[in-house]
């Protein structure tokens, strides 16, 4: 059995063997033990920062498997037979997948019968070579608590032959999908969705509830795909900020607003900052939906934002970033020193990038109080980290 270092006991029985882990990579350790790979994140982790301090422990999971909520599949060709799965790591040869150990399990059933109407509709797999084919794509994202489902059909072309068939069909065989929708993407590039959609079916988007608020998800939406973790990922981050009500929180890299929302409960105001348009109206609407009105919210570079806010002598108590794999960046953590928040909590999901930018932070009199790592993406070499800096 597998051992947790600071919440409960894990509860898997064993340890789940995948066929196809050697070909297709993208699960580093789904055939070892998960308890080890587990003590060698926390290990890993506090290795790079150690020179800030240390984190407390790592929050793993009670059943690491199927828990990824969002499911992509590429289609292709092997021995003129269609197939589906994922890309062989560093290559662009699609290694074919059934019943993945990290996938939703809906989700894989979902585009096994894809692949199958495939043949009875006679639809042809993009071949990205020749550019000949029309289904390139299938993109499934699941509401783990709602259990609503989206099913994206990535397509080369706008025309769907025997559309109306072919979703009666597929909702002939999974009634539990709720909405379907046609992603056209004509361009050569590695990019999964186009800039086009067609709602097919349903409403074009799903909701989910996280942290006891719903939020909406459409197919180009961020939203963690493992939702049970990130509830104690927000959970741990919130308690960090210390909050006690009458604070202003400035959001940053905030996305659909997750964060910001789930904090509004605990303070004055919310500030949130997104440079990505969609998102930024995705936020917008999950404010409106939860009836959170403490909350306002910026399509615009945060790194610019701050900066005028610190040049307008504006206060904010607490900093929340959530940056991308890549981290923050020396200017926008320059903003933050200028702004000087009292705390700045750190949501990282790569400790490496997490190391680089602790160094920058201690630059501006920040220092790491204290952190947690959290088994976000099991038996994968990626982790996510939240840690508590102070200023001097």
């Amino acid at each position: 059995m597998a051992e947790r270092s600071n919440k409960g006991n894990l509860k898997y029985k064993k340890d789940l063997k995948c066929s196809v882990a050697k070909k297709c990579g993208g699960c580093d350790y789904i055939n070892s033990p998960y308890d080890k790979h587990v003590k060698e994140k926390l290990e890993k982790a506090n290795s790079l920062i150690k020179k800030y301090g240390k984190f407390d422990g790592i929050v793993s999971m009670d059943n690491p498997y199927h828990y990824r909520n969002k499911v992509s599949a590429v289609f292709g060709f092997e021995n003129k037979k269609i197939i589906a799965g994922t890309y062989e790591k560093n290559s662009h040869r699609v290694v074919d997948t059934k019943n993945c150990l990290i996938e939703d399990e809906k989700a894989g059933s979902i585009i096994q019968t894809i692949k199958k109407m495939c043949v009875s509709f006679k639809i042809k797999a993009y071949d990205e070579d020749t550019g000949f084919g029309f289904l390139r794509h299938v993109l499934i994202r699941v509401g783990k608590k709602s259990g609503q489902i989206m099913v994206v059909l990535v397509t080369s072309n706008v025309i769907f032959p025997n559309k109306n068939a072919f979703i009666k069909v597929l909702r002939g065989e999974h009634p539990e999908i709720t909405t379907i929708v046609q992603n056209i993407n004509n361009k050569n590039t590695s990019m999964v969705l186009g800039d086009r959609e067609i709602v097919m079916y349903g409403k074009g988007y799903i909701t989910d509830e996280l942290c006891g608020l719903t939020f909406k998800i459409s197919p180009k939406s961020f939203y963690q795909v493992n939702r049970d973790q990130t509830e104690k990922l927000y959970s741990q981050a919130i308690e960090y900020a210390g909050l006690q009500g009458d604070e202003v929180l400035l959001d940053a890299y905030s996305g659909i607003g997750t964060i910001g929302l789930i904090a509004s409960r605990c303070v004055k105001e919310v500030i949130s900052v997104e440079l990505n348009k969609d998102a930024y109206k995705d936020a917008i609407t999950n404010a409106k939906i939860n009836n959170i009105k403490n909350v306002k919210f910026y399509n615009a570079d945060a790194t610019h934002f701050i900066n005028d806010l610190a040049a307008a002598n504006e206060k904010i108590d607490v900093v929340i970033l959530d940056p991308p794999r890549t981290g923050s960046t020396e200017e926008f953590i320059a903003a933050v020193g200028r702004l000087k928040p009292k705390k700045v909590v750190y949501v990282s999901c790569n400790p490496e990038t997490l190391a680089r930018d602790l160094e920058v932070f201690k630059k501006q009199r920040y220092r790491f109080e204290k952190g947690m790592v959290f088994d976000c993406f099991c038996h994968t070499g990626h982790a996510e980290g939240v840690c508590l800096l102070t200023r001097n």
